[in-house]
């Protein structure tokens, strides 16, 4: 009697610790997802001020069709990432990012753009999104972190392996962003 007690309770208590893990991966798992909507929300900001952005520079720059066109087109492709798959969504809008920066660069070559208010709030907007999108990223991979330490770590790797928890995929800047970001400001008088 008192070995079947024991061996209960070995089996109430590893069922204990089973469960315990299962749900700090399940709540891991949600703030990742809950973190990636927040990532979402900026990027559909930025997309619905692109076309604005656009709309402001062209009747100052006409002839300037092809940066138009590879903004567009970058915009496009980013949107058409398939919801989930963060590798090609950072691709996407690292491209994006590098094609709205020429953008910006035309202001410099016509001075009334750079002038214009509405192009003047637009690129307010777009800059206070893009701090946005930076934030997020950054509350998105300290969850990734977290869910890939469970992910990986003793005891909860062989709960993870058993109820099929995977690691997550950070959302990163492209080199040359992370080359940029990493450099500190030159400052001369």
């Amino acid at each position: 009697m008192v070995p079947a007690l024991i061996v209960l309770g070995v089996l109430g208590f590893l069922a204990l610790v089973y469960f315990a893990t299962y749900n700090g991966l399940v709540k891991a798992k949600v703030a990742v997802e809950n973190a990636w909507s927040g990532i979402d929300v900026q990027l559909k900001r930025r997309y619905d001020l692109i076309p604005n952005l656009i709309n402001t520079v062209k009747g100052y720059a006409k002839h300037e069709a092809g940066t138009f066109e590879l903004v567009t087109k970058a915009r496009t492709a980013a949107m058409g990432v398939p919801d989930g798959n963060v590798k090609e969504q950072a691709a996407a809008e690292n491209i994006l990012s590098g094609t709205l920066k020429s953008i910006f660069a035309l202001s410099e070559a016509y001075p009334d753009l750079k002038a214009n208010q509405n192009f003047l709030d637009l690129q307010n907007e777009l800059s206070n999104t893009e701090d946005q999108i930076a934030a997020s990223r950054r509350i998105y991979n300290s969850n990734v972190t977290i869910l890939n330490t469970k992910v990986q770590s003793v005891p909860s790797n062989i709960v993870a392996g058993i109820s099929g928890f995977k690691n997550a995929e950070f959302f990163e800047l492209d080199a040359a962003e992370r080359a940029a970001a990493e450099k500190a400001p030159e400052v001369s008088f």
